[in-house]
């Protein structure tokens, strides 16, 4: 049998390494190389892991000879700083696009978000066809919505070169809790306030709601777009939505009121405070985020969610209670000098 080799940027994060690790279960795949900027502990079957900034270093060579790129590399962070978020995310999306037509690889696989849509009208669900512009109040919606009009001009004039692109909603799984902590978080939260019961109360927020998706269940879907001959854009959730209500039954807490205007004044002070390192554009973001169809994907490619959205999130809650990571450099469970040393070096103002 004719195997794949298959080129992965990002691959030691949270969507990484679960691709990497269903690209190595899948026998039509003979060998990946693994791109990220910093060597993980970590390997599997079928990986080559080597180090490389996408902004900078030099990619053309690296791709030659794979089938196939699935381009995860992305930066959340620092929210203080989105000129460092622009360099690797847009500049270095770009060159990755480049590189995989310079090199002649035959499919790009791109990962967008939920993020990069326009805001949706109440819960109507949207197809792939909603626009994209993204919200303009935060770095990482005005990015993703970037790049997606730069694959657009990429596909264009790369007609020869099958394009495809993943909109995920917010993708969990237990291994990248820690990392997700510290993302949006911040270092002030007390892993065990999370255990069920002892947090009395969660806000209720009108009009917000998020949908999920498990990291391994988004990994499948890259795998089917990758390996097929699928073009285009593919919305990835669970259903339902993740609600307030939702949360308090994790949580075992009731539900009380708060109007949005005050959370986003509260989280607004703790960003500029440094206290926490989600903005507020990004708390602009959520709750303008629409819900998506995901009728595409599992008509056209069979896939299907192996996680419920009860389930991912009770995964989250239970690595973020226990501090569980990973042995890669993104999703390790404790950077250096704990959680003193997030704050020494600034939260939300380096990557």
């Amino acid at each position: 049998m004719n195997t794949k080799r298959i080129a992965v940027t990002g691959a030691t994060g949270n969507i990484g390494t679960s691709v990497v690790s269903a690209l190595a279960e899948d026998s039509r795949v003979g060998s990946i190389l693994g791109v990220a900027r910093r060597k993980p502990r970590w390997t599997c079957p079928k990986l080559q892991m080597v180090t490389a900034d996408i902004a900078e270093d030099p990619l053309e060579g690296l791709f030659d000879g794979c089938d196939a790129v699935i381009h995860l590399a992305w930066l959340l962070q620092p929210t203080h700083n989105p000129a460092v978020t622009w360099r690797t995310n847009v500049l270095g999306g770009k060159r990755v696009f480049e590189a995989a037509a310079g090199a002649g690889v035959p499919a790009l696989v791109y990962g967008s978000s939920v993020g990069a849509y326009s805001p949706g009208i109440d819960d109507l669900p949207v197809t792939e066809n909603w626009s994209t512009d993204g919200w303009p109040g935060a770095a990482y919606t005005r990015e993703k919505a970037y790049m997606e009009r730069l694959l657009d001009i990429f596909a264009a004039e790369h007609p020869k070169l099958r394009v495809a692109r993943l909109r995920p909603g917010f993708v969990f799984k237990r291994e990248s809790a820690s990392s997700q902590r510290r993302l949006f978080a911040g270092p002030l939260l007390p892993n065990a306030l999370l255990r069920p019961g002892l947090i009395p109360f969660v806000p209720n927020l009108p009009g917000v709601r998020a949908q999920v998706v498990h990291s391994f269940d988004v990994a499948r879907a890259y795998v089917a777009v990758t390996l097929s001959e699928a073009e285009g854009a593919f919305n990835v959730a669970t259903e339902p939505p993740v609600t307030s209500e939702m949360i308090a039954e994790l949580l075992r807490a009731r539900r009380f009121g708060l109007p949005t205007k005050a959370a986003r004044t509260a989280l607004a002070a703790a960003w500029r405070l440094h206290a926490v390192p989600a903005s507020p554009g990004l708390f602009d973001a959520l709750c303008r985020l629409p819900v998506m169809d995901t009728t595409r994907i599992r008509e056209e490619l069979g896939w299907q969610p192996g996680y419920t959205a009860m389930e991912t999130m009770r995964e989250l809650f239970d690595g973020l209670r226990d501090g569980a990571g990973f042995a890669t450099p993104p999703l390790r469970p404790r950077v250096p000098g704990g959680r003193l040393g997030e704050l020494r070096t600034g939260v939300g103002q380096r990557s």
